[in-house]
């Protein structure tokens, strides 16, 4: 019923099975909101209200729900789309919502909690700021490489390394000059990306996720970037009473096309979170060895219940095994990891499961 942007929001209703009717528009402020429901409640004794997610985030179904609106917040890209349809504006898709709300054809999107969404975006800033200091990091290394300065050694930011990048100068000053607000840049991110990581550390302790924060981190690949990562997008994952649900929202599940008899089934549908996806494909590259347990992941088993130890061992098993017997059958690397990362997906969902079930306690220190 609602499409809202940054300054205004589209409204359309119906009562019961009448004609859609379109309200028009209205500011965004709390009281001409207010205004919006107490007119809507005039019209009828129960009110269904939905909007499109957008970058105006949770706030206006937090204000519905508080109203005691039965409200939803719909996936914009599973919206019906009719193929022939070019004509798109407001109150057009403020129309359509109301009556793909009557048929039943809309997605709802999860809508974290307040402290759930507070600790995501605590999250997502830390990630950022760790793309930007890479981003930093590959400039300075394109300037010298432009100018033809090379390190002898491996350029992988060791000790050795930053040694040579503080101790190196240029002739020219203007050059210099790039070159130390380049070195700036990195050390402002590193920084940066320190003061986030020590603030996520002390924050995920209080946090409600914080069990299955450490219990994901017994799984091999899974360390405390990945663990915060996948938890804070995710947020309650008993929301899926499925792991093929879990799978199908990070987009790992194969597409499919099929008709009568023949079924076609074609890549990955890369639907749901791009980032939780990215963290989960990245971790099933470790399961390209052999299964064993390295002395980081015993040091992160520390105080773990057996049962989640167990089940990490589990996983290490026949994901490892599962990726030996792709490759072997002459399936791309790529191809055998993503479907390695589809499986490790539900060994994330059970693992998840038995860390709020056992109820960890919050004095086992994450590594």
């Amino acid at each position: 019923m609602l499409l809202p942007d940054k300054e205004s929001i589209t409204v359309a209703y119906a009562i019961d099975t009448g004609e859609v009717e379109s309200f028009g528009k209205i500011g965004t402020t709390k009281t001409e909101i207010d205004r919006l429901c107490k007119r809507l409640k005039s019209k009828s004794a129960r009110v269904r209200v939905v909007y499109e997610a957008g970058p105006c985030g949770y706030s206006l179904y937090r204000h519905l729900i508080d109203r005691g609106f039965d409200c939803m917040v719909c996936a914009p890209s599973l919206i019906p789309k009719k193929p022939g349809e070019r004509v798109k504006t407001d109150r057009r898709d403020a129309v359509k919502l109301v009556r793909s709300l009557r048929a039943g054809d809309l997605s709802a999107v999860y809508v974290p909690g307040v402290e759930d969404e507070a600790f995501r975006d605590l999250a997502r800033a830390w990630a950022s700021t760790r793309d930007d200091l890479r981003q930093a990091r590959q400039r300075l290394k394109s300037f010298l490489l432009a100018h033809d300065v090379r390190y002898t050694g491996r350029a992988d930011w060791s000790e050795a390394h930053r040694r040579w990048l503080s101790s190196y100068s240029f002739a020219n000053t203007w050059q210099q000059l790039a070159f130390e607000e380049h070195r700036r840049t990195i050390d402002d991110r590193l920084a940066q990306c320190l003061r986030l990581e020590t603030a996520l550390r002390e924050a995920v302790v209080n946090w409600r996720f914080y069990p299955v924060v450490l219990a994901l981190q017994a799984m091999r690949g899974v360390q405390f970037v990945t663990a915060i990562g996948m938890v804070s997008e995710l947020g309650d994952l008993s929301r899926f009473t499925h792991p093929r649900q879990l799978m199908a929202w990070l987009g790992v599940t194969p597409s499919e096309h099929s008709s009568g008899n023949r079924r076609r089934q074609g890549s990955i549908t890369k639907t749901g979170n791009s980032y939780a996806r990215k963290l989960l494909v990245e971790a099933a590259w470790s399961y390209r060895h052999g299964a064993r347990v390295a002395r980081q992941i015993q040091v992160r088993h520390e105080g773990l219940p057996k049962a989640i130890i167990d089940r990490a061992w589990d996983a290490q098993l026949r994901l490892c095994q599962r990726y030996r017997k792709l490759v072997a059958r002459g399936k791309n690397a790529n191809i055998a990891v993503v479907a390695v990362a589809r499986e490790l997906a539900g060994f994330i969902w059970d693992i998840a499961r038995l860390a709020m079930d056992l109820a960890l306690p919050h004095d086992v220190q994450s590594a």
